[in-house]
């Protein structure tokens, strides 16, 4: 006969009854959750454990009385063997004991969301719920490689998503273009936010921003519910337009952050983005020598930059006289490797470069 005993309690839905407005809901409906697992799964471990001491105890049983079976009546094992097979017995009371009281702890448990669909048999299920892809086997190379792809055959749309307005519409489009609930769709248009910043297009960065979290909360979702994305877009879409507060100010919170992320790290691109000009300027001006013209010639005593202002070679050959041989042959080495001073061969002129790196003037005198 059925038992209907145990439908006369039921444990209550974690989210089932109300609370104190200034309680946060959803994080006690967690915590209840949470509370009620971690009971059952020590229901789950008692009873393994119990399972298994009870095989052991079998087990040692069964081997106890072969061996008292085969051992001789003037064997001095025997009293041992008995005694053993004694307190083995004992025990097995005890389990059968314990197996009696866990039956009636189980039978008096109420049941809960978690155990009140569990099946009372096995069955195979064909229709079973989309399962979420994984990429957890590729390779980063073959990572971009989809990515690439993905992109290539999907930008237009992507651009399309990433403009819409309404939830309505953005519903409609991706139920439309389920592919696009993915990953790939989410990294795409976190890169075109930090590009939008980086060209200065906040208001439009901001837009894009607003659709980069929803897709990013559909896939958040189907991870929590372990199913393919595809399955999440209708059911973000109708909560996140009738959404309470708390849900509300969860995903405006989320965007705000984001788009912090984004500003700082356009500001990073770009700061990066100056310092390699800069160093590639740099390179491009470096003279036969290695050295860099500008540092060369901030680093010169200032009769020496006064010569290099003025473009006058006889007046750094008169400042050059005047100095300590060793260290005018130092300042002037470096003038030669950096380009500020390029030393006539046979009948050519010298030439005397700038310190600010543009053409040189052609002078009429060498320095020796």
């Amino acid at each position: 006969m059925v038992d209907y005993s145990k439908w006369k309690d039921i444990e209550i839905s974690d989210d089932e009854d109300e609370t104190h407005p200034n309680i946060d809901t959803p994080s006690l409906f967690r915590w209840r959750h949470q509370a009620r697992v971690e009971r059952m799964e020590e229901r789950k471990k008692e009873r393994e454990e119990h399972e298994k001491r009870k095989i052991e105890n079998q087990k040692k049983v069964v081997e106890t009385r072969q061996k008292l079976s085969s051992t001789p009546a003037d064997s001095p094992d025997l009293d041992s063997l008995k005694k053993a097979l004694a307190q083995l017995e004992k025990e097995e009371m005890e389990i059968r004991k314990k197996d009696d009281e866990m039956r009636k702890k189980e039978k008096t448990t109420p049941w809960n969301v978690d155990t009140i669909s569990e099946p009372g048999f096995t069955k195979t299920v064909i229709n079973t719920k989309p399962a979420r892809p994984k990429d957890e086997n590729m390779t980063e190379e073959e990572k971009e490689q989809k990515m690439k792809k993905f992109i290539k055959e999907n930008e237009k749309l992507l651009k399309q998503f990433g403009m819409l307005r309404k939830y309505d519409d953005s519903k409609q489009f991706l139920q439309q273009n389920s592919h696009l609930a993915c990953e790939e769709t989410a990294n795409y248009l976190v890169i075109w936010c930090i590009n939008l910043e980086m060209e200065e297009k906040h208001e439009l960065m901001a837009h894009v921003a607003h659709q980069t979290i929803c897709m990013q909360y559909i896939l958040e979702l189907s991870k929590q519910l372990d199913v393919d994305p595809r399955a999440c877009i209708g059911s973000f879409f109708s909560r996140i337009q009738v959404a309470e507060k708390t849900y509300k100010d969860s995903f405006d919170d989320e965007l705000e952050q984001f788009k912090t992320r984004i500003r700082r790290r356009a500001a990073d691109k770009v700061a990066e983005a100056l310092r390699e000009a800069e160093e590639e300027e740099r390179r491009a001006r470096l003279g036969p020598g290695g050295l860099d013209p500008v540092q060369v010639y901030e680093e010169l005593p200032d009769e020496l930059k006064k010569c290099f202002d003025a473009q006058d070679v006889p007046m750094l050959q008169a400042t050059i006289a005047k100095m300590p041989e060793a260290e005018a042959i130092h300042y002037m080495k470096r003038c030669v490797d950096s380009g500020l001073w390029v030393p006539g061969k046979n009948d050519e002129e010298p030439t005397m470069k700038e310190n600010s790196g543009k053409e040189p003037a052609t002078t009429t005198d060498d320095v020796d």
